[in-house]
């Protein structure tokens, strides 16, 4: 699995434009980019901070075992996942390889809505993560082994 790329000001705004631009057009509360082991890349609407690293991880699992569901039935993969409550629903789909788009809605807008609008905010959010997971080295944070030992020395180790 790729990394969470590293992520700039201007990276960040980029994402949560997208993920702002998704809300409004499908009327949904909540937005979150994860990556597929859990970690939240970025996130727009009504959110309680404490819960959303739980709900992200959970969800991380549930996308992983639909994709094994899916293998036990002779499909590559189930490329969403939808979760339908009493007041509030949870609609899942992958963005790439690595990365989950995560929307929590409730009955005022439909699932449908959802799935049309999350197509094309996956292809932006696709995009954009795509040039930051390509961009040269020489633009990203790298720590070797040297470079650890290098630390240790500066602490008296």
């Amino acid at each position: 699995m790729d990394t969470i790329p590293i992520l700039g000001l201007e990276d960040v705004a980029q994402i949560d434009a997208v993920l702002s631009e998704y809300l409004d057009k499908s009327e949904a509360e909540l937005a979150v980019v994860l990556d597929k082991g859990g970690n939240i890349i970025s996130q727009q609407g009504k959110r309680d901070s404490a819960e959303l690293s739980i709900v992200a991880a959970l969800a991380a699992g549930s996308f992983a075992a639909t994709k094994e569901l899916a293998s036990r039935v002779g499909e590559p993969e189930f490329s969403a996942l939808y979760h339908q409550g009493k007041k509030t629903h949870v609609f899942m789909n992958g963005v790439d390889e690595n990365t989950i788009l995560f929307t929590v809605f409730s009955e005022k807008t439909t699932v449908g809505l959802i799935r049309f609008y999350s197509v094309s905010c996956s292809r932006k959010l696709q995009q954009v993560l795509d040039r930051l997971r390509n961009q040269p080295q020489r633009n990203r944070f790298t720590l070797s082994m040297a470079d650890i030992q290098k630390a240790g020395t500066l602490f008296g180790r």
